[in-house]
């Protein structure tokens, strides 16, 4: 029985950022602390948060992309053995470090994000496990992607990758729980490691008021150059190709053309604006570019949206973790963002759930959303409802970028306009979305399920 004065350690290769997994530890954190357990942050970066730092926990090390790189993509025969020598080396050195960072919290339960199951950090992962056995820690190993659903490259490239996988992506024992996002996961678990894992689907905290215009954040679209009474447009994911940007941009391209802009010039806006021949329909992104390619995927993204004449507001730079005021530069957050949005974009192609669209939800937003399979299969069943862009693509256009059948953008478009200017229409799409989200995605639906997975209730 886990009594009310827990220590409890989450761990993952960062802290601290504004990527899915970082937020979701901060979820289970306040839900943990609302249970009365004392809750640490353990990682390799921890970003703008507070906690222990472990040095050769982060993937961002070089000697440990190296690594990571000579496991999934490429290893030549005569490389085989310094792998495994230095692979050896630094997992030594990170157990010690481990060991030490534990005993000194005295934890009695340990959460890993990501470590045993997306294989970023081979010695991380058989440090880890071998830290956890020496000290027997109970574990809750949260898995929110796997090394296998890696676009470029998830297969072990040597025998001794192959082994590594197998004991440890993710490792077994009488005292780990396993824990994943959806169901596809789930079934990957049971057919690929003959092991059981349960379903904790990402949540929001629905109870809080969320996204709301106020003194801070009322000027964001003056920052951001976007007049008051344009539609702005919010794509709020990272700048990383198989968010298929694309295909907002195709989007806002509609929405702009002459017929769409002459219907919303002979209505009222939703919220009572009027919209005039010099508003635009405009395209914002406030997520960071972490392209693997560098720079060439948004390079790509503005070269289209200028060449099809869609208005691309880039604020990147003004977004991040925590509100910010440091002399002339004001620093907003993503919740700001979707505070004056009309619109949300979220066009994906694979997402181990979504959390932009679960926050487009909780900021009661309507979502032109691609039914990405993890949507269709958990989300969707559900009851949320989206202005869809279609769950599948035609053949690619020029840098590979996605494409939708004409007949579904038309279709969603025409659904954007209706939600842009029929507020009774919007609210009851909306308003019923918060209700399910509140029932099936929420810090309650946490708490319930942590419960009952630490015998506590």
């Amino acid at each position: 029985m886990l009594s009310p004065t827990k220590r409890i350690a989450i761990l993952h290769y960062q802290l601290g950022y504004n990527d899915g997994v970082s937020l979701e530890a901060e979820k289970w954190k306040s839900v943990f602390e609302a249970q009365g357990h004392r809750v640490f942050r353990v990682a390799g970066d921890l970003g703008a948060s507070e906690g222990i730092l472990v040095e050769g926990l982060s993937y961002h090390d070089k000697a440990v992309q190296l690594l990571d790189r000579m496991a999934f993509s490429q290893i030549k025969p005569n490389e085989e053995e310094n792998f495994v020598n230095r692979i050896s080396a630094l997992s030594a050195d990170l157990e010690s470090r481990l060991e030490k960072a534990f005993s000194d919290l005295g934890i009695d339960l340990l959460i890993v994000n990501n470590i045993w199951s997306v294989a970023l950090n081979l010695p991380a992962a058989i440090a880890l496990e071998r830290v956890c056995k020496k000290l027997a820690l109970p574990v809750i190993a949260h898995h929110h992607d796997f090394y296998w659903e890696r676009k470029n490259g998830g297969s072990p490239t040597c025998a001794t990758v192959e082994a590594i996988a197998g004991e440890y992506f993710p490792p077994n024992g009488q005292n780990l729980t396993h824990i994943v996002i959806n169901s596809f996961a789930q079934n990957q678990m049971k057919s690929r490691k003959k092991t059981e894992a349960i379903i904790a689907p990402n949540v929001m905290d629905f109870d809080t008021p969320y996204a709301k215009i106020d003194m801070y954040n009322c000027d964001l679209r003056q920052k951001a150059g976007i007049k008051p009474n344009d539609i702005f447009v919010l794509q709020a994911t990272r700048i990383i190709t198989r968010k298929a940007i694309e295909l907002a941009i195709d989007l806002v391209k509609r929405l702009n053309h002459l017929d769409m802009l002459q219907k919303l010039h002979e209505k009222n806006l939703y919220d009572g604006r009027r919209f005039d021949k010099e508003n635009k329909v405009v395209l914002v992104l406030a997520g960071q570019d972490t392209d693997d390619n560098t720079g060439v995927y948004l390079k790509h993204l503005k070269e289209k949206a200028e060449a099809e004449g869609v208005p691309l507001h880039i604020i990147s730079h003004m977004v991040g973790p925590k509100r910010l005021q440091d002399g002339k530069q004001k620093i907003y957050t993503l919740e700001d963002c979707y505070a004056v949005a009309d619109l949300v974009t979220y066009p994906s192609q694979w997402e181990g759930w979504g959390n932009q669209l679960l926050e487009a939800v909780l900021a009661k937003l309507p979502v032109a959303c691609f039914e990405y399979p993890v949507f269709l299969s958990d989300i969707k069943t559900e009851g949320i409802e989206v202005i869809s862009l279609g769950s599948s693509t035609i053949n690619p256009g020029m840098h590979g970028f996605f494409q939708i059948a004409h007949a579904t953008m038309e279709k969603a478009a025409h659904l954007c306009l209706q939600v842009l200017t029929d507020r009774e229409f919007r609210e009851r799409m909306t308003e019923n979305n918060f209700r399910i989200g509140h029932s099936k995605f929420s810090y309650q639906t946490l708490h319930e399920l942590l419960l009952k997975i630490i015998d506590c209730e």
